[in-house]
């Protein structure tokens, strides 16, 4: 984030919203930021003297110090380029997960609508594991067994997972 907006405010001096559009439409949709991340990011640039916020329209409006321009280009040849073009595949697995994600919620809400004490603790103990599995895989420490013989990471036994018995949390046999 810190990178994304000192390359940005290198352009031009922006508006917190301002660099949250740019920084979603660089990345062609893929990268998001929420007022939650760009402001403190802010902030604390201008707790470090890079960034100097001053009031323009009503709005706050964000700068980069001398300070801050020294920064980014005794910094800028070692940092990665936030906003570098990814292939079409990096993007289809963005939305795939995102897709997934949404999917992953769905189910979620319902079982805590429908879900009885038992299967909401199963529940969270399967979405502690699945968080666990994707920091192992980001680490690079994935186990062979762990990941499945169709590369999903899951057992391919030939049952349906969507399947309504296992939707309502019956366990099979």
């Amino acid at each position: 984030m810190r990178t994304a907006v000192l390359l940005l405010l290198s352009e031009e001096p922006m508006h917190g919203y301002q660099l949250m559009q740019t920084i979603d439409e660089r990345t062609g949709g893929t990268w998001s930021v929420s007022p939650g991340a760009i402001y403190p990011t802010l902030s604390q640039l201008e707790d470090e003297g890079f960034v100097e916020m001053s009031k323009e329209g009503g709005r706050k409006l964000a700068t980069l110090t001398d300070s801050g321009k020294a920064h980014v280009e005794e910094n800028q040849a070692s940092w990665s380029d936030p906003f570098a073009g990814e292939d079409d595949s990096f993007a289809q697995g963005a939305l795939d997960l995102r897709s997934s994600l949404r999917d992953l919620t769905g189910a979620v809400r319902e079982a805590t609508r429908s879900g009885e004490a038992q299967n909401m603790s199963q529940v969270a103990e399967v979405l502690t594991e699945a968080k666990r599995a994707i920091y192992r895989i980001l680490a690079g420490d994935v186990p062979a067994a762990a990941s499945g013989a169709d590369g999903t990471g899951a057992e391919n036994d030939g049952s349906d997972p969507s399947s309504p018995s296992e939707q309502s949390g019956e366990q099979t046999a």
